[in-house]
C-alpha cells in the first residue's frame, strides 16, 4: 500500500491522516498511431503523478494522489472511432464537485495533473477560483515540463518518440512490434499563422493526420523512457513538495520586481 495514492489506502490509514494537496490526474482515452494503446494518457498520468507524489512524501510532504479521470477532451477526433469525448463544460461539473468535496473536508490545495494536450483547465480553475477562494487551485502539465531539446528527442506532441518511449518502459506489453508503427506524420493549416502560437482552430485529427500520430516515434527506447521518469519525478515532485508545504496565505515574495 503506497499510503499517498488513495486508490490504495483505507480508511484505518485515512482516519488517522491529514494532507495538504490533493492531486487530481487527467487523461483521455483516445487513439495513438497505431502501436500506443487507448489509454496511454491515463497509463502516463497514474504513473508519472505516482513517482512525484512519492518523491514528496519522502521528503515530508502530506499530499494525497485521487484516482485518474480517464476522459478528456476531443472534440477534435469526433469521428476517430471510440475516441471518448469530455466536453469542457463537463470537466468544470467534474472539477466542481471534486473542489466542493476538498473544500468541504478541510483539504486547502488541488493541483491538476494534466496528462493529455486536449485537456485546457486554465479557464475552468479561474471559474473555481471564485467560487472555492479558501482552495488553492494549481494545474501542471507534464509533457511540458520536458526539455526536449535537452533529451534530444524529435519533434511531436502525439504518440511520438517521448511518448512511446513512456509506454515502452512503463507498459511493454502494450506497444505493437516496431514494424506496427506509423510514422506519425501530420499535415500543416495552409494558413501560416495557425502554426505559430499567436493564432489557433483546433485541429480536425482525421485531416492532419494520417495515423493519428503526431511526431516520428522510431527512435524511441525504454531505456529514454526510464531517463524521462527519472527526471520528470524529480522536478516534478519538487513542485509537489513545494505546494504541500507552500502557506496559500503567503504565497508571494516581498519584494516586487
Amino acid at each position: 500500500m503506497r499510503p499517498y495514492i488513495l486508490a490504495e489506502t483505507n480508511w484505518k490509514a485515512l482516519s488517522e491522516q491529514r494532507f495538504e494537496l490533493a492531486v487530481l490526474p487527467w487523461g483521455a482515452t483516445e487513439a495513438h498511431n497505431y502501436h500506443l494503446p487507448y489509454g496511454t494518457d491515463n497509463i502516463e498520468a497514474d504513473a508519472l503523478a505516482a513517482a512525484a507524489a512519492a518523491y514528496a512524501w519522502e521528503r515530508g510532504g502530506r499530499l494525497v494522489v485521487l484516482p485518474t479521470i480517464p476522459f478528456g477532451v476531443n472534440t477534435g477526433q469526433s469521428d476517430i472511432y471510440l475516441d471518448m469525448n469530455l466536453n469542457p463544460s463537463t470537466q468544470l461539473a467534474i472539477l466542481d464537485d471534486i473542489a466542493a468535496t476538498l473544500s468541504r473536508q478541510g483539504v486547502p490545495k488541488l493541483l491538476v495533473f494534466n496528462s493529455h494536450g486536449g485537456n485546457n483547465f486554465k479557464p475552468l480553475l479561474r471559474e473555481l477560483g471564485l467560487r472555492y477562494p479558501d482552495l488553492l487551485i494549481c494545474m501542471t502539465e507534464w509533457f511540458r515540463a520536458l526539455d526536449r531539446e535537452a533529451l534530444g528527442v524529435a519533434p511531436g506532441d502525439h504518440a511520438d518518440e517521448v511518448e512511446t518511449s513512456l509506454l515502452l518502459h512503463l507498459r511493454p506489453d502494450l506497444v505493437l512490434p516496431r514494424e506496427s508503427w506509423g510514422k506519425g506524420a501530420s499535415r500543416r493549416f495552409k494558413i501560416d499563422a495557425l502554426g505559430e502560437s499567436w493564432a489557433w482552430t483546433e485541429r480536425r485529427w482525421s485531416e492532419a493526420t494520417v495515423d493519428t500520430g503526431v511526431g516520428d516515434p522510431s527512435a524511441a527506447t525504454a531505456a529514454k523512457g526510464q531517463e524521462i521518469v527519472g527526471l520528470l519525478q524529480e522536478k516534478m515532485g519538487q513542485f509537489f513538495l513545494d505546494l504541500c508545504k507552500a502557506d496559500p496565505g503567503d504565497f508571494y515574495q516581498q519584494e516586487a520586481t
